[in-house]
């Protein structure tokens, strides 16, 4: 058998494969899997096999692969990256012949047993099936499933790059179905045909299927087939430690798109989860990650996907992005159907003189809507909280003091920021809190972009008549 620590396989080349189901939104421990894939066949001359693993009928919608797809190509692997994308359903003549010579060796025999029969003969519900089929020379037929036999004795062992070589004893891995009665093949050899068929030669996937692996396993020796050399990657947590669930979690890759994270932060975020590049660093371009990364380093222990650490990251990716980039990045935040202001009101010109205030201080692009409205509405939108904690004495004195003091103010963030300072100081304010009126009244928020030097590139005009309606709505209350 193959050592584990090596990348040798009897065919030669490594061909691995990304093998999804197009059944809902593509998953962020999916996305883990299919760079792992990626970077294994890049870093060893491989090829990476896309196949879309669509015989459930039921549950498979076109636009579910075409988002699989679309998911892949903003993480960086484009059609040019892999073969295919071919679909699992195209096989079915493989599948049967598969079938037709289990069925012919005698590795696999038809089944009419229901689960309430076998609880009925065994007495326990959470016994496997007890083979009473087995030599029973049963026909195809309704209701009649197809079962791989089992050996009764022996061991199966599972060359793993990461887990090293787990043993099964073959008297605990039941005889599992692997057609149903209508002869539709089940994934458990629908999988192992279509790997068969298209030369992989390592199989890296989550590790909530290694519990399939044996049986796999045994279903490529019955076919006469050398098994891949397999690789089962940590299962994705939260902070619970409980596995992402779709239900509970956010977990769907183009939601973190939507909100602004970058693929390049993502897509180095999610190689860190159960492995780290060498030094005490996490944040390293790709060339590192395809030059450092090895499956057999990676932590089988679960890894915890921190949204926070992410969001963290993906700020560091955009702080180092040059501005005219971030910029451009941003364009799709600064219209429809996110930006809350019209096609005229948005002037491209000021939003350029804002980016490199807002760069530093968004850690995903989404943010980037909120922290400028201010500059192209017509008036500022008033958060409550935000008014309610500035707008106390003494601020009417203070936007008072602005009113006259920027009146004829040489229109530089300087020399506002001087004129502030010398309005808090007559009331024994700091300039922290001596600004906190004049920010509400302009931008509506308590927290925001700096201050002066967003007044400005509004502008003298707009920035007193801010202050004055402030003014007005604070002292008619």
């Amino acid at each position: 058998m193959t050592d584990p620590s090596s990348p040798e396989h009897a065919s030669g080349t490594v061909r691995v494969r990304f093998a999804p189901s197009p059944t809902g939104m593509f998953h962020v421990g999916g996305a883990r899997s299919a760079l792992h894939n990626w970077v294994y066949a890049r870093q060893h001359g491989g090829a990476l096999v896309l196949r879309i693993e669509d015989t459930d009928a039921s549950r498979n919608r076109p636009e579910w692969t075409e988002g699989i797809i679309r998911a892949l190509a903003w993480l960086g692997i484009d059609e040019d990256q892999y073969e295919g994308p071919f679909f699992q359903s195209a096989n079915a003549d493989e599948h049967r012949e598969a079938v037709e010579r289990l069925r012919a060796d005698g590795r696999a025999y038809f089944c009419d047993c229901t689960r309430d029969d076998v609880i009925a003969r065994t007495g326990d519900s959470y016994r496997g099936y007890d083979g009473h089929c087995r030599d029973r020379g049963l026909e195809p037929g309704p209701g009649r499933a197809l079962r791989f036999r089992t050996p009764d004795e022996g061991t199966t062992t599972v060359v793993d790059l990461i887990r090293g070589k787990p043993t099964f004893e073959n008297a605990t891995i039941e005889d599992f179905v692997i057609a149903r009665g209508d002869g539709s093949v089940l994934f458990m050899l629908a999988n192992v045909v279509d790997d068969k068929v298209q030369g992989i030669t390592h199989v890296i996937r989550a590790e909530e299927h290694l519990s399939n692996t044996p049986k796999q396993q045994l279903l490529w020796e019955a076919l006469g087939a050398q098994p891949p050399i397999w690789a089962h990657v940590p299962v994705v947590v939260n902070e619970k430690r409980q596995k992402l669930s779709k239900r509970r979690d956010k977990v769907a890759l183009e939601d973190y798109q939507a909100e602004g994270f970058l693929a390049e932060a993502m897509r180095n975020y999610l190689m860190l989860l159960g492995w780290a590049p060498s030094g005490d660093r996490e944040i390293v371009p790709w060339s590192v990650v395809e030059e450092e990364f090895r499956l057999e380093d990676v932590n089988p222990s679960p890894a915890f996907f921190d949204v926070k650490k992410l969001r963290a990251f993906n700020g560091e990716y955009i702080r180092e992005l040059p501005v005219e980039e971030f910029t451009e990045r941003c364009a799709p935040w600064l219209r429809e159907p996110y930006a809350p202001w019209s096609p005229e009101q948005y002037d491209p010109a000021v939003f350029a003189r804002l980016a490199p205030l807002a760069q530093t201080r968004v850690a995903v692009l989404s943010e980037i809507t909120a922290m400028v409205d201010f500059a192209f509405l017509d008036e500022p939108v008033i958060d409550e909280a935000s008014w309610n904690k500035a707008m106390k004495e003494p601020a009417a004195d203070i936007l008072r003091g602005a009113l006259e003091a920027f009146q004829d103010a040489e229109w530089t963030a300087e020399e506002l920021k001087a004129r502030a300072e010398e309005i808090g100081a007559r009331h024994g304010l700091k300039l922290g809190k001596a600004q906190a009126p004049i920010r509400v009244a302009v931008t509506g928020r308590t927290v925001g972009l700096p201050l002066f030097e967003s007044l400005q590139i509004i502008g003298r005009d707009r920035t007193l008549a801010r202050v004055r309606a402030a003014l007005d709505r604070l002292t008619a209350a």
